[in-house]
């Protein structure tokens, strides 16, 4: 869904470094997702009028999407806690303000990991220096990109993981894209939680590499940005782009 300054997508970025935050077990969400007896505590980030961004209380996911997402990672990862900032209503629209302000609570919140299934096609300064912010205390951002074509914000961000979906993969399988792809790594997308075209590959991937990260985490909590990279290229079960007409 990566199309206008004001729509959801999907994006990417490769290199960054930075120390653990204090308590880094919790892993972030920046969608649609609400409040649920499954995850921790959820804030809704709100434009009001002349461009401020309301914090407030997250209501009911009225969009879906966030709610697959979570279903994904808490499949792989069911012990992990899960704390949403929801920055859509009922329509796959927000703007940069809002998820520069939504990974700005997740981090002050102890966040080790933040994923964001969206993307932005403009690039603005507030939700660059968020994320720059993120990352120099050592939270782990993944963000969706399509597999094809220009790379979406904040996925583009030096130190923004970015990640998509792999026909490829199976669901503990990744694949290591390559330089010249959007995307740095794929994931398994083969989800019933693509359904009713809400959530597509590029977002269950992300969703999935999002897990796996949680996971590399919880064996090595001190592990820098570049050192979850370099893992995730390590374990790549498959190498290069996907290639059209691929049967896995």
């Amino acid at each position: 869904m990566c199309s206008s300054e004001r729509s959801s997508a999907s994006a990417g970025g490769r290199d960054g470094s930075g120390s653990a935050p204090p308590n880094g077990s919790v892993l972030g969400i920046v969608d649609s997702g609400g409040p649920s007896a499954a995850s921790g505590d959820a804030r809704r980030f709100r434009l009001a009028e002349g461009g401020a961004v309301i914090r407030e209380p997250a209501g009911p996911d009225r969009l879906g999407h966030g709610s697959r997402v979570e279903t994904v990672i808490r499949r792989a990862r069911p012990g992990a806690t899960l704390r949403h900032a929801q920055v859509f209503g009922d329509r796959p629209v927000t703007t940069p303000a809002q998820v520069a302000a939504a990974v700005r609570w997740l981090t002050e919140g102890g966040a080790r990991v933040i994923c964001l299934s969206l993307g932005l096609t403009a690039d603005r300064a507030g939700l660059r220096d968020a994320c720059r912010e993120a990352i120099a205390t050592g939270v782990v951002l993944v963000a969706a990109t399509p597999a094809r074509g220009a790379r979406c914000y904040p996925a583009a961000y030096p130190g923004v993981i970015a990640g998509t979906g792999d026909a490829r993969c199976g669901f503990d399988e990744i694949s290591a894209l390559g330089g010249d792809a959007p995307a740095a790594f794929g994931a398994w997308c083969a989800s019933p939680e693509q359904g009713g075209g809400r959530a597509g590959g590029a977002s269950i991937g992300c969703a999935r590499l999002a897990a796996h990260v949680h996971a590399i985490l919880r064996d090595r909590p001190g592990a820098s940005v570049a050192e979850v990279v370099a893992i995730l290229e390590a374990t790549a079960a498959y190498r290069g782009r996907e290639r059209r007409g691929h049967a896995p």
